[in-house]
């Protein structure tokens, strides 16, 4: 299981401000984690990818296979980057997967960046190769590691690619994702992140039982005019919001952030 937490709003924010300072940070949330469903700490890896658009449409991404509490270069820089949108994950991999840097979230993709809280039960043993023999050729060709959540972007890149918006594409990737499962008995844990620099589409889901945690604030005391998602609350604010298991969630500038059923 991963730890995850995004920001969009008019206003840029430091990188600091959304995975270090906090009370209930990313970095906290690496070494004690209130809600997770698996896993005891997030100490596989950590990532940040942010959006600069003076250099271009593409987001900036810094990633390490080690633990977030360990990376000083990280500390030293993170204060000194501003964004209006940031994707930030730690990692707890996914037992029988590989704790490298290759599956260390956010993924990103041309002007995409992806992030995966959850975990596809046997991976590796069936629903691996059912997505990944699924996958048009420049998504599979994207293919760096062997993790389920890298996959699980590839399949999303095929709908985008095809031109589905963000929030199309992710209600299109639970389902494929889902009935590959579930042809093969296998559950699957899906909160997906979605952003392409503009706007951002989340998802909460699993196949069977709840899906891990997810919430929402808008216009927060510390993040005024801004939207927040992340796995576990960052603060005290009271304007924390839970978003309900099997629903979809959009933010964009314009509309502020909206929330429905998944069909």
């Amino acid at each position: 299981m991963c730890r995850l937490a995004a920001y969009l709003g008019g206003a840029e924010t430091t990188l600091s401000s959304l995975v270090l300072e906090p009370e209930h940070s990313l970095l906290v949330q690496s070494y004690a984690p209130r809600e997770m469903m698996s896993g005891v700490v997030n100490a596989d890896g950590f990532g940040v990818g942010w959006y600069a658009p003076w250099s271009g449409e593409e987001p900036a991404v810094y990633r390490s296979g080690t633990p977030l509490w360990a990376d000083r270069s990280f500390a030293g820089m993170a204060g000194k980057i501003r964004s209006s949108v940031v994707f930030a994950a730690v990692r707890s991999a996914t037992p029988g997967l590989p704790a490298e840097e290759s599956g260390v979230p956010p993924f990103a993709s041309g002007r995409f960046t992806f992030m995966h809280n959850g975990a596809i039960e046997g991976f590796r043993h069936g629903p691996m190769r059912t997505l990944r023999d699924s996958l048009g050729d420049e998504s599979y060709a994207g293919l760096l590691g062997v993790t389920d959540s890298e996959t699980v972007f590839a399949v999303a890149l095929d709908r985008l690619g095809e031109g589905a918006g963000l929030g199309e594409a992710l209600e299109e990737t639970v389902r494929r994702v889902s009935k590959a499962c579930a042809d093969l008995g296998r559950r699957a844990t899906l909160n997906l992140a979605l952003t392409d620099g503009r706007g951002m589409a989340f998802v909460r889901h699993a196949t069977e039982g709840p899906g891990n945690s997810l919430y929402l604030l808008e216009d927060g005391d510390r993040y005024p005019g801004g939207v927040i998602v992340a796995s576990e609350r960052l603060d005290g604010d009271a304007g924390w919001r839970e978003v309900p298991d099997r629903h979809m969630l959009t933010v964009d500038g314009e509309h502020g952030a909206a929330m429905r059923p998944l069909s």
